[in-house]
Order: structure tokens, then sequence, then C-alpha cells
């Protein structure tokens, strides 16, 4: 009988210790704090990236990655290829044709860039690929009004002759977008301005057209995101400067609630 009990006892306190334990791992995998270290995403190719270097739109010369087999699909899928493969024939190192699909020639020429303005080589528009790239191929630097460059706040400046709008904070430039503008009977008007009028959704009253992230600087002549335009410099606007979609959302988000000085120059084109 005595034997007996004991036996019992033993049980009862394994079943206990293990249930004991049980408890214990559960509990701890479900408080256990999370791992401290940067984020990472796939970059497809079985390639962590860093989080931390991820677009960030207020950023300098900010622009999303831009890899290869990306492809400029619509106005409303663009990746920046041909942004991409324009500002890299700019930077002199590559002579192929602009396509809006990033291939083999588009990914050696940005390993030629990288290589040339010593960053790492990857072949791919990272954010710190781009953030060397748009300002060694910002054009007519001598043509950009010392307004622009010299000037107090927030100025957008929009070079007609060469499809660029330059973006400066305080005198620093900040970024730049390439753009397409007015046609020859409905030019986009040269001068200076300041914007005075908003509106996120805009449809345009005369075409039904949808405009958004819309900044107005002149009458009815606005910075916004066009539905047509898959290349800057294919065909023109009735007046306004066309965006890409996401570079008026990225204008939008850095000037929105600022006062923003405009300075329109340069031949027609």
């Amino acid at each position: 009988m005595l034997k007996s009990a004991r036996l019992i006892a033993a049980m009862t306190l394994t079943v206990g210790l293990a249930a004991g334990s049980l408890a214990a791992s559960t509990y701890s995998t479900a408080s256990a704090a999370p791992t401290v270290g940067p984020a990472t995403a796939s970059t497809g190719a079985g390639q962590a990236i860093d989080e931390s270097r991820l677009y960030k739109p207020r950023a300098r010369f900010a622009r999303e990655y831009t890899r290869r087999g990306d492809r400029d699909v619509s106005p409303r899928d663009i990746e920046h290829v041909r942004e991409l493969q324009y500002r890299l024939r700019w930077a002199g190192v590559y002579n192929g044709p602009v396509t809006g699909t990033f291939a083999h020639r588009t990914y050696r020429a940005i390993k030629r860039f990288q290589h040339k303005h010593h960053l790492e080589v990857t072949g791919t528009a990272n954010v710190r690929t781009w953030r060397s790239l748009i300002p060694a191929s910002i054009r007519g630097r001598h043509a950009i009004p010392p307004r622009c460059k010299r000037g107090t706040g927030w100025h957008a400046c929009y070079d007609r002759q060469r499809h660029q709008v330059t973006l400066w904070k305080r005198g620093k430039l900040w970024n730049s977008w390439l753009v397409r503008g007015g046609s020859s009977d409905h030019a986009t008007r040269v001068g200076r301005f300041t914007v005075f009028y908003r509106d996120k959704d805009h449809v345009s009253s005369l075409y039904g057209s949808p405009m958004p992230y819309s900044q107005f600087f002149s009458g009815g002549q606005a910075f916004h995101g066009s539905a047509l335009m898959m290349d800057p410099f294919v065909d023109h606007s009735h007046g306004c400067v066309n965006m890409y979609i996401e570079d008026a959302r990225q204008l939008w988000k850095l000037t929105s609630k600022k006062k923003l000085k405009v300075r329109v120059y340069g031949a027609w084109d």
C-alpha cells in the first residue's frame, strides 16, 4: 500500500512538472521581446534589404527602388525606368535606347555609375544610387534662375526646354523630376508665380480629366499628376506641368503646407 502511494505521488509530481514546463514555455513564447535590429524585406532574389534605407518621399533626391525586370507599364504604374535610363544617359554611362524596360544594358549602366561614384555595385537603382544620380544628371545648371538657387523658402523651377523641374529648399537643391509642359498653342507661361490654390483630387472642368495633387500657380496652370504621360519628352499638356503621379504626390508631401514660389523659364520645346 505504501509502495503504491509513493508511485502515485511520483507520477503526480512528474505530470505537474511537465505541465509547469509547458506553461512556462508557452508564456515565454508569447511574451518574448521582439528581436532588436533593422527590419528587412526580400528583393525577390533572396537578398535582404535594410528597411531603414527604403524610400522616404520627403528625403533629398528620393525615389523608390528600381530593379532589373521592372517596367513602366502605364501612367498609373510607373517604375521610373525611363527616367533612370535618361539620367544614366546624361551621366555618361548609358548609350542604349529609352524603352521603359529595365534589362541587361540598364543593369550594366547602373553598375558603371555605382563604380564611378564609389557606391556599392549592385546593379540596382537603390536609394543611395538615386541620391547620387539625380544631382549628377541635372541639366542646364547655368540657366537655372538665381532666385531658385539663392531664395528663402521653397522654390519649384521649371525649365521648359529641358522638361525639368528642380525643387529648392532655402537655396539647397532638394529634388528634380522629369515633366512635360504645354503645347505651342497652350504654352506654360513663363515668369515668377506663387502657388495660390491646391486640390489633391482635382478634375479639370474643361477636359474632364483627373489632375491629382494639383498645385495651381498661374490661372488654370498647375503642377499635377498625369494619367496620360508615359515619356516626358512625348506630347504636351494644355499648359499645366505634367508629372508622374507618384512624383506629383512627392511634391505634394514636401510642399502642400508650405508657401511654394514658382519660376517658369526657358524656350518652349
